[in-house]
């Protein structure tokens, strides 16, 4: 058995493989970019560091907080944004800075929640030290492009200086004299680049799958290492294992990351000003580190872009300049590939490839863990690795689908798994959004990508001044030959067990044999630029997660490989809803109140498209509430039945089999205008319904799938019945209303009255999750469901102790839910102490509206939760309420609008 460092780069060459172009990139934007980002100022003489050896930037803050940072070099520009990040979100980094170092155990001890022996903190830390996070980030910051360690040098020195210049009494509760609040290296920052670049793909596996992969014989439970023969550690390991294997056979989806988005390019046949326009609608969590934070960045005569970027960032990411913009949508790609080995009879830890030996070599690591005593304990663990990268217990993530280590699978064959990560090794992400925050021009932005660049686990959709709007699935996936796509395509068309595991998101590829090795080519096993999903148009492209296939539906994208996601197949009710709205761009919905996407004239500005978010329309409401109400106007107040056996009714399982009337659950969506707005009455009625509804019977509708009308189908609810006590339609809605008696919430509510956002902290990690407290007043919150109700603004309730991506204690909501611990109604709580209803925390984040004009971007819009986490700080939920009640914000981009627009005492400039 060998301990070895298997890297998935070729040795003597720079690591380009899943993080874009790092080297090239370097070339690329010193030699060929001939756009300045907007900013006509002279350039210095080094725009990418200080020529005096000092940085230095200016930070003016306009309306809400929003920080204009600006200064002569790229490191001074980022050292500006580590600076206000840090001095609006200081807790939320340095838990990231925590959790990537592999020390949340050190500090916090080994549960996530404090005393429930849940050992996620153990689990976590030695996962991600399998999966190379840290050590692969202090391996790689020698090879970083000079852009990369200019942005990450800067930031790390903006954070530190805040962290050294605030005393630790007067930072936020939820980090207020803690000794994990320290100053950073700039490996550190690198390390939670490498912890975001795998949201979608090593990160569903640090929570379990790579701990417990053990070979037969060995214990997954870390060993401690004790110093004296008569010391006991404070700490006992044994459990450890058991709840590894609980959570990671918790998850059985890996498509879903918990993340969606909406954005549309307008191209110059849609726009009133006859050039681009852009909607820009992120879907992200309302805590913890996916919290997009905006900020603009100048050096002039280099760059200049305006954004909004994850906690961490040196650079924003959903961007706009002068000539072009755009925003990210979450793709339906594949961004890892599972292996399955072959193992030699009678050895565990080799496997035969290509009729060859192969080595599963080891990885020993050791994490400090604290037990209450001045002494934390030391775990040590190993871990197995293939030349793919860490093994994996193919048995837990599959809930038993897949064999143990060791064991036959239905061949016979003894196996074990493993992955192959796309993203692993996302060292030089800054470089692909440097490179499109400083492009001019469409083929200048198209270039990012033809040299190999990735934005991770994303799409991004384009428009630009002279009026093109762009598409691509810009995202890192595996480079597969035909031989071994024919091959996935020929098992999933007959073995239904390996058909299941692919649409659950595993691309199961066999390991013994180099066919399906990924086609390294010149991006490093990556799909190349004319391989990707992309289309250009000069009417729309749109994407709201679902596959690129449709786009745009006069022009569907086809034959690309079934990595990229499903071509010909049903779209989301969010996709429908918006590619509804971009053919009937003069339409009102349900409400004729309610603004048309494109106003009177049916042509795109800026202010029509944050309207399009903020017309909180629905899909299944535009779908089923006619419907539904005729069906209502026959039944009358005769009793409707609710089937037995609908599992629907946790609180009180006796009322399924019984029958009640619905009647004034029809008089209140009578009277609902079909929108999520705040004042919409009857609106979580209808909600409450249509989730039933479409769990309960998802075989009702009778017009079946047609690729040739994806938006106008599935459709048309069985005529069965209809109008009658076993009406489907209506049975559901007599399940929902029973559902909301039980809740106490009345049919007729307004949206704004039972659905909210009231962010909740003030306890650090590791503390009495008891101390938790409301840090404002309930915010009434509009939009709906993206899942549930279809609706195009979407939000929604997380069920999680935590904030997201974090183990910093907030209040959740008691939810119901049915055995199989389904929510129902998406999150209805009737929690007596927090409050009925629905209490959001996440969905439309950093959203606008956006167009070119003569005169340049005008663009309008908000970050709905706000720019600081601090409770204290006076950008706590001022946009909050702004987002209540629809009150954007231009987003100012000239100099004459920034300084006119200046907070009193705004301006500080900070240096070394």
């Amino acid at each position: 058995m060998r301990h070895i460092r298997l890297g998935l780069d070729r040795p003597g060459r720079y690591p380009l493989r899943a993080i874009g172009i790092a080297m090239a990139g370097s070339i690329l934007l010193s030699g060929c970019f001939g756009g300045d980002g907007g900013s006509n100022d002279e350039a210095s003489a080094d725009p990418l560091t200080p020529s005096n050896g000092k940085l230095e930037a200016t930070i003016r803050r306009t309306t809400n907080g929003v920080p204009h940072i600006k200064a002569n070099d790229l490191s001074s520009a980022a050292f500006g944004a580590g600076y206000a990040q840090a001095e609006d979100n200081v807790c939320l980094l340095a838990e990231a800075i925590v959790k990537a170092r592999s020390e949340r155990s050190k500090y916090f001890g080994p549960d996530a929640k404090p005393g429930s022996g849940d050992n996620m903190n153990v689990i976590n830390d030695f996962s991600y030290k399998a999966q190379d996070i840290l050590g692969g980030a202090q391996r790689d910051y020698d090879n970083l492009s000079s852009e990369s360690r200019a942005m990450i040098d800067g930031f790390t020195a903006g954070y530190n200086k805040y962290v050294a210049d605030t005393p630790a009494s007067d930072l936020p509760a939820e980090c207020r004299n803690q000794p994990w609040v320290k100053e950073i290296e700039p490996t550190d920052l690198l390390a939670h680049y490498r912890i975001v670049g795998q949201y979608a793909s090593g990160a569903l596996f640090a929570t379990g799958a790579v701990f417990i992969a053990v070979p037969p014989g060995e214990s997954p439970s870390p060993t401690p290492v004790v110093a004296k023969l008569d010391e006991t550690p404070a700490f006992d390991p044994a459990g450890v294992a058991s709840q590894a294997k609980r959570f990671a056979s918790s998850r059985t989806n890996y498509t879903d990351m918990g993340l969606a988005s909406n954005a549309w390019g307008i191209g110059k046949g849609m726009t009133e000003q006859g050039r681009g326009a852009l909607l820009a609608n992120p879907h992200f969590p309302y805590t913890g580190h996916r919290r997009l934070y905006q900020m603009q960045m100048t050096v002039p005569g280099y760059l200049n872009v305006n954004g909004a970027g994850l906690l961490g960032t040196a650079i924003p990411l959903i961007n706009f300049n002068e000539h072009l913009a755009w925003s990210h949508t979450v793709t339906t790609s594949r961004r890892f590939t599972l292996y399955e080995l072959a193992l030699k009879t009678g050895d565990n830890l080799t496997y035969i490839k290509d009729g060859e030996e192969k080595p599963i070599t080891t990885k020993t690591f050791q994490i400090e863990v604290a037990n209450g005593t001045s002494t934390p304990t030391v775990l040590e663990r190993t871990f197995y690795y293939s030349e793919y990268g860490p093994m994996v217990s193919g048995n837990a993530i599959t809930s038993g689908g897949l064999p143990v280590w060791g064991d036959p699978n239905s061949q016979g064959t003894t196996v074990a798994y493993t992955y192959r990560d796309a993203n692993a090794n996302t060292s030089g992400l800054l470089d692909t959004w440097l490179q499109m925050s400083r492009a001019s021009n469409l083929t200048e932005f198209q270039d990012v990508f033809r040299n190999c660049g990735s934005t991770l686990w994303t799409n991004s959709t384009y428009a630009d001044d002279q009026g093109n709007a762009f598409y691509i699935d810009s995202s890192s996936v595996p480079n597969l030959s035909p031989t071994a796509l024919s091959t996935i395509d020929f098992k999933r068309r007959y073995s239904a067990s390996y058909n299941t595991l692919f649409e659950n998101g595993l691309t199961l590829l066999d390991g013994s044999t180099s066919r399906d090795d990924w086609v390294e080519g010149e991006c490093n096993g990556l799909v190349p630029y004319e391989d990707k999903p992309k289309l250009l148009r000069t009417d729309f492209v749109q994407n709201s997660n679902s596959s690129y296939w449709s786009t745009n539906p006069d022009e569907f994208l086809t034959d690309y490989s079934p990595m990229f996601g499903e071509e010909n197949a049903p779209i989301n009710a969010r996709t429908r809803l918006g590619l509804k709205m971009l053919q009937n761009p003069m339409g009102h919905g349900l409400d004729a109140n309610t603004p048309a996407p494109a106003g009177q004239d049916g042509k795109f500005s800026a202010k029509d498209l944050i309207g399009v978010i903020w017309n909180d329309r629905g899909w299944y409401a535009e779908q089923f509430l006619g419907e539904l109400l005729d069906r209502c106007d026959t039944i009358g107040t005769t009793d409707v039945n609710i089937p037995s056996g609908m599992g629907l009714l946790p609180a009180d399982p006796a009322v399924s089999g019984s029958a009640r009337s619905v009647a004034d659950g029809c008089t209140a969506l009578h009277n609902w205008n079909g929108t999520y707005a705040i004042d919409s009455t009857g609106a979580h009625t209808f909600r409450t319904f249509v989730d039933i509804y479409m769990r309960s019977f998802p075989d009702d509708l009778q017009t079946e799938f047609d690729p040739d009308d994806p938006v106008y189908t599935p459709a048309d609810p069985d005529p069965a019945n209809k109008g009658t006590a076993d009406d489907h339609m209506l049975e559901s809605l007599a399940a929902a209303l029973t559902l909301l008696d039980d809740a106490g919430i009345a049919y007729d509510a307004k949206l704004g009255d039972v659905q909210y956002y009231q962010p909740t902290g003030g306890v650090p990690p590791g503390g009495d999750a008891s101390g938790v407290v409301t840090q404002s007043p309930k915010i009434p919150w509009h939009g709906g469901d993206g899942n549930v109700d279809g609706a195009f603004n979407a939000v929604g309730v997380v069920n999680s102790d935590f904030a997201e991506d974090t183990i910093i204690p907030r209040t959740n909501t008691s939810q119901y839910e049915d055995a199989s611990g389904n929510r129902f109604a998406a999150g209805l709580s009737s929690d007596s102490v927090e409050g009925k209803g629905w209490k959001i925390a996440r969905g439309t984040s950093w959203h606008f509206g956006l167009e070119f004009t003569d005169n340049g971007p005008e663009a309008y819009g908000l970050v709905s939760y706000s720019e600081s986490s601090d409770a204290m700080s006076p950008y706590f939920t001022d946009q909050s309420e702004r987002f209540s009640n629809k009150d954007y914000r231009k987003l100012l981009f000239k100099e004459s609008d920034i300084e006119a627009n200046l907070l009193p005492q705004g301006e500080t400039t900070i240096s070394e």
